[in-house]
């Protein structure tokens, strides 16, 4: 058959994860001439082929591509007749404003741990990589991913790690980070003022620090951690004290999954995302606890396996099962990643201060995922998960989305691909405003972005806000639950219209209150409120979210009114009389008791009602409590009033009854969470009576509760509903700047 010029271009996550040499090894198999070549805008192939060959080409490349990679399309055309001779990889370049795919950071593979055993440039060092692991966002600092566009251009390759690079047979074959023992980064300890350069000497000071109970600071991929032993209550206790963090719990890095199933239950999907490439941190229940400090009474557990071959190797040189890794900073400000700030910083709060000296360009923390219904679902989306984009029906050129207030990320749009950045975290402190505004001008640089259209939120002092009312651009604001419900949608791939179960604590609403219990009908355009859960006053306004036991007496007095200090409830003895005086006065007066149908309240109020969370020490304690004490064997629940304005009262006079009657907790917690479930079934299945919508979109912070998104997702699908919800992006307010984005494109068209 006729040989033709084809050119095929290859576009997604293709860039940093050997696919020119993965191309060269198929086109010699297949004896086609031609070449290959990286470009901003993805991989190009020319080549001279058959018809029957080419077919039978792009079938091997989507069937047999690098496991890091993810191909999203591949498009072929026939163009001018070239003449090749042989298959080539030719240099990079840069065509146009275009971008491919930038590869996340992955965890090292089998091979460079086996390498690190036996190739004697590589024994025991901690930076080996090839094209199929190791650091890629962290370091890259523009496009084409090249080595002089990354960190790693200090760094000259020794003869050894050139000759791998620039052999297309060879595993590290244009693998950016190459690098060994002789020519390649290096760690240096600096405990007491002293510090260690000898590579072993530092794992073996490291090692023995760690299982003498000391805490030291580390430099991950992303930025610096802390870490103790896991099972040293006393260096637990202490990292606590130091980290200013009373009750959050710490995630732990266990030697490997044998190692964890002593601690915890895995199932079969959790062990997939505990060993996948991208290594998050996976909420399990756990079975055998580790120090008590670790999870603060809490059954489930935050854990995490090797990803760096420092962690294995750390892990091999002692007798530690399992290590406390959490994130390198004073409260909640960011991840420190420069090395001087973090052995001053760090340094007085930690016995040894680890660094290294290859630079971190791109900040990430860990991601945190659950499983729900076998299948992940992502709460933090950073290291191993971002910038891969989402795909998106319209065309998003140009439009910047900026996030909300709480666990932020921001999104850009580039082409049909929505591109969210990694989590920067809550934007109340200037250290995290400075890292927002600070990742945006990289985005903008890295990915050639300049943006024509600003999308924020409804919220007046949000700083998301105010930084996109400081860009001299068009700006749409969006209802941020709409965009809870987008952000679905667009994951999804939904354009028809659905109805949209917006569950969370706080959004500013069109009528001026604070929503967050929201049943849509909406499509991209906008959306019709069909119902909400009833407005609760909030006594002390933003006070409520450290203090759910304001919420709690709100919520009685809705139902008892003053004489609800005769109630013998234990949450109710701890309070002050003249305090109570005060909530009433400033109930009866609406003096700052702004009202608010959001879900999250109504879970403070009954973990506060029922004296198990009266004061929350972090974001969303009390409901994270709650659910932690269900007895699963219940099936009861209480009893609502539906309707556009759902009321709980019947269900807070039980709660009451049961309290006064010496219930157990867990069957109270239980019955109030599935009479949650009971109220959104029965509100969707009215509202689709009224409408015929069968598509049901799920979103909002409150779904990160397992158990209420399991049996709502089950009892809805069992009636017929086609459901959605979150997998890839989170159901929080950091998955909000995505609906953003899509809203403002369909806006703008």
């Amino acid at each position: 058959m006729t040989s033709k010029t084809y050119q095929i271009r290859v576009t997604g996550l293709v860039q940093g994860v050997g696919f020119r040499p993965f191309i060269w090894r198929i086109a010699s198999r297949l004896d086609i001439k031609g070449s290959v070549e990286n470009r901003n805008d993805g991989v190009l192939i020319l080549c001279n082929l058959s018809e029957n060959t080419l077919k039978s080409f792009i079938e091997t490349i989507r069937n047999e591509a690098p496991p890091a990679s993810n191909i999203t399309d591949i498009a072929f055309s026939e163009t001018d007749h070239i003449e090749f001779s042989d298959f080539q990889i030719v240099k990079s370049t840069s065509v146009s404003e275009s971008v491919t795919d930038i590869s996340p950071d992955i965890a090292v593979c089998a091979d460079c741990l086996e390498d690190m055993k036996t190739q004697p440039n590589r024994i025991n060092y901690p930076f080996i990589n090839c094209t199929n692991c190791g650091p890629r966002f962290t370091i890259i600092m523009d496009l084409p991913y090249d080595r002089e566009k990354t960190t790693m251009r200090e760094f000259k390759m020794c003869p050894e790690c050139h000759s791998e690079y620039t052999d297309i047979s060879d595993r590290r074959f244009h693998a950016q980070p190459v690098a060994c023992s002789v020519c390649g980064p290096e760690y240096l300890l600096n405990t007491d003022g002293k510090q260690t350069e000898d590579q072993q000497e530092i794992l073996l000071q490291l090692s023995r620090l760690l299982q003498e109970g000391k805490i030291v600071a580390v430099k991950g991929l992303g930025g610096f951690f802390m870490a103790c032993d896991a099972l040293n209550e006393a260096a637990v206790a202490k990292l606590r004290t130091l980290k200013n963090r009373e009750a959050k719990p710490f995630a732990v890095m266990v030697a490997d999954i044998e190692t964890l199933r002593q601690f915890a239950f895995v199932n079969d999907a959790e062990k997939q995302s505990l060993t996948s490439l991208k290594r998050p941190i996976v909420l399990l229940k756990q079975e055998e606890p580790f120090a008590p400090s670790v999870n603060v009474g809490f059954h489930t557990i935050g854990a995490m396996l090797p990803y760096m071959p420092l962690h294995y190797l750390l892990f091999e040189m002692s007798a530690l099962k399992a290590i406390v890794l959490t994130s390198g900073n004073i409260s909640e400000e960011p991840i420190i990643i420069d090395n001087a700030e973090a052995i001053h910083t760090l340094g007085n709060i930690s016995d040894a201060v680890l660094t290294y000296n290859r630079d971190i360009h791109n900040r990430t923390d860990d991601s945190v995922v659950t499983v729900m219904n076998n299948t992940e679902r992502i709460f933090r989306r950073s290291r191993g998960y971002a910038p891969v984009p989402v795909k998106t029906l319209r065309n998003v050129e140009g439009i910047l989305a900026t996030g909300a207030e709480l666990v932020n990320c921001f999104c850009i749009g580039k082409g049909h691909q929505a591109i969210l950045s990694q989590h920067i975290g809550d934007l109340k402190n200037m250290e995290t405003y400075e890292f927002y505004t600070e990742t945006i001008e990289k985005f903008k640089k890295l990915f050639r972005f300049e943006p024509r259209l600003v999308v924020a939120d409804m919220h007046p002092d949000y700083l998301s806000v105010r930084y996109a009312q400081s860009i001299d651009k068009p700006l749409i604001q969006v209802q941020h639950h709409h965009a809870h419900i987008a952000s679905c949608m667009a994951e999804h791939g939904i354009h028809e219209p659905v109805i949209g179960v917006a569950m969370d604590g706080t959004g500013l609403g069109d009528d001026g209150n604070i929503w967050g219990s929201e049943f849509f009908v909406c499509d991209m355009q906008g959306y019709e409120r069909r119902s909400h859960f009833e407005y609760l006053p909030l006594p002390g306004g933003d006070k409520v979210t450290s203090e759910p036991w304001r919420t709690a007496v709100s919520m009685l007095y809705s139902n008892y009114g003053q004489a609800l200090t005769e109630l013998e409830l234990p949450f109710l003895k701890a309070l002050n009389h003249q305090n109570l005086q005060m909530i009433y006065a400033a109930i009866e007066q609406n003096i700052n008791t702004p009202l608010s149908s959001g879900a999250g309240r109504v879970f403070d109020a009954v973990s506060a009602m029922i004296n198990l969370c009266p004061l929350s020490r972090f974001h969303a304690e009390a409901p994270m409590r709650l659910e932690g004490i269900i007895d699963h064997s219940v099936t009861q629940s209480y009893d609502f009033i539906p309707g556009g304005s759902i009321s709980f009262h019947p269900m807070i006079t039980q709660i009451v009854n049961d309290l006064l009657n010496r219930k157990p907790l867990p069957l109270i917690s239980a019955r109030f969470h599935n009479t949650i479930v009971e109220a959104i079934v029965h509100t969707v299945s009215s509202i689709h009576r009224e409408t015929s919508i069968r598509t049901v979109a799920l979103s909002g912070g409150t779904f990160q509760n397992k158990y209420l998104t399991e049996h709502t997702e089950t009892r809805l699908r069992k009636l017929g509903f086609k459901v959605y919800s979150h997998h890839s992006i989170p159901a929080n307010d950091g998955g909000i700047a995505l609906g953003q984005l899509t809203i403002g494109a369909e806006k703008m068209k």
